[in-house]
């Protein structure tokens, strides 16, 4: 039996041994994180920009479609998304190094951003190739006639780029980076309805559903992040109200129930609109989950309780439209409530046979985290929940966090190649790099608070 001296001994050399692997799992971390980094901006960037996938010999490019090596992407997870993975290694490490590329990344964006105050899907670098756009570079210095100009707002595109330009110019205060920002912000106002929507292009077109009211692929919420992004950092009221306003849209563009949720798109007499040929006009199950999210945002952001109030017939809603798997339709015919699909006869239907293939038909779309999160303000209440949120983590939560991190951290360090790449099925995959560098930069985040 041991003495009790025996198991102070025991223990002190056990804490230890935790202290000395944790410290060496943090190290190598550390150059793992590195090493994929010099590999991602010294050799597979272009001009500091990235698409979506690679092949391992960097011949076969592609973004939502294939590319080119002077091109790069704007949509996630391409060039903004791969920058904000640089900021937080940057915030996890200090290394100058990330925020250099970050900043690459973020000079990429400002030579693409289209004269209209947005961007394109791409960016494409090649001078001859180039002249297919209407860069804010080449505003005075070329006719614009033939060029493309319609700042996109689809998927998160000209958001996730001022988004990250913001960020950017908040670290470092370079007055070019203010520039492009102001400029852009200047684009989401002008291109805001006046009941508060947003369309998916701008310059509005002369016909089609790109310039109807757009909440399909997260426009109008991705376009309030932005706002609300902005009021924070710059509190300048203009952009409060913008959101604000935008959460009067969605309010009044709700569905009456029992189908209380939201559409895709309306047209501009506030009736849900169809758009491509396999998007009905429906009710929608993640637009719906969206709008819960966004409204309970506004609320916490002001306060007013009128944001709240279509969330309970929107649950109740999307709790009656639940699949027997717990998943959800994308989409629900208006009067009956039936999960509609569309087939390649592009003729609508009730079953999942010969579906359109590609798309998201039936998903969990965050439904069941967005109610959770809507319940959660309601239990505590908005003070009481942003004093939460606000509150710097117990020392014994950071701890089991960093723990909880371990096991995914060695994963990773393990399967990075000598070249410093993850490869994907033979791929190398923009949304691992950002995945992976995203978790090994939380855990040296935390180890380093041990």
């Amino acid at each position: 039996m041991l003495s009790k001296m025996s198991m102070a001994i025991f223990m002190i050399i056990c804490l230890i041994g935790t202290i000395v692997e944790g410290s060496e799992i943090k190290e190598e971390a550390e150059a793992t994180l590195k090493k994929a980094a010099n590999y991602f901006y010294g050799t597979v960037a272009t001009n500091g920009g990235y698409l979506w996938k690679y092949s391992k010999d960097l011949k076969k490019r592609e973004g939502e479609g294939k590319a080119t090596n002077t091109q790069i992407w704007v949509q996630p997870p391409g060039t903004p998304a791969v920058g904000f993975a640089y900021l937080k290694a940057y915030e996890a490490t200090g290394d100058n190094f990330y925020l250099e590329a970050a900043t690459s990344a973020a000079d990429a964006l400002i030579w693409g951003q289209l004269e209209s105050g947005g961007w394109d899907y791409k960016i494409d670098f090649d001078p001859d190739e180039s002249k297919k756009w209407y860069y804010r570079h080449d505003k005075g210095k070329v006719d614009p006639k033939n060029r493309r100009n319609y700042s996109v707002f689809d998927d998160n595109n000209t958001q996730s780029a001022l988004r990250f330009l913001m960020a950017v110019h908040k670290i470092t205060g370079d007055e070019k980076y203010w520039s492009a920002i102001e400029y852009g912000l200047s684009l989401m106002q002008k291109s805001q309805f006046d009941n508060g929507a947003w369309p998916q292009v701008y310059p509005l077109p002369p016909k089609g559903y790109s310039g109807f009211y757009t909440f399909n692929d997260g426009v109008i919420n991705d376009c309030v992040a932005v706002m609300l992004d902005a009021y924070h950092l710059y509190n300048d009221e203009r952009y409060l109200n913008s959101a604000k306003l935008a959460g009067d849209f969605i309010i009044a563009s709700q569905l009456p129930e029992p189908q209380a949720g939201w559409a895709q798109q309306y047209s501009y007499d506030m009736k849900p609109a169809p758009a491509r040929w396999f998007e009905p006009a429906s009710v929608c199950s993640s637009v719906t989950s969206r709008n819960i999210k966004t409204l309970v945002e506004l609320y916490l952001e002001t306060g007013y309780e009128k944001y709240l109030k279509p969330i309970p017939s929107a649950i109740k809603w999307l709790k009656n439209s639940m699949l027997k798997d717990g998943n959800w339709a994308r989409f629900y015919e208006i009067g009956t409530n039936k999960p509609i699909y569309v087939n390649m006869n592009r003729e609508i239907v009730y079953e999942f046979i010969n579906i359109r293939p590609g798309y998201s038909w039936v998903g969990e779309y965050g439904v069941e985290k967005n109610i959770e999160l809507y319940e959660k303000v309601i239990k505590f209440g908005r003070e009481k929940y942003l004093s939460e949120i606000n509150m710097t983590p117990k020392v014994e939560s950071s701890h089991k966090k960093l723990k909880d991190l371990e096991s995914k951290v060695i994963d990773i360090i393990n399967s990075i190649d000598d070249q410093g790449r993850w490869i994907d099925n033979g791929y190398i995959l923009c949304s691992t790099f950002i995945k992976n560098v995203q978790l090994l930069s939380d855990y040296i985040s935390l180890a380093n608070k041990e």
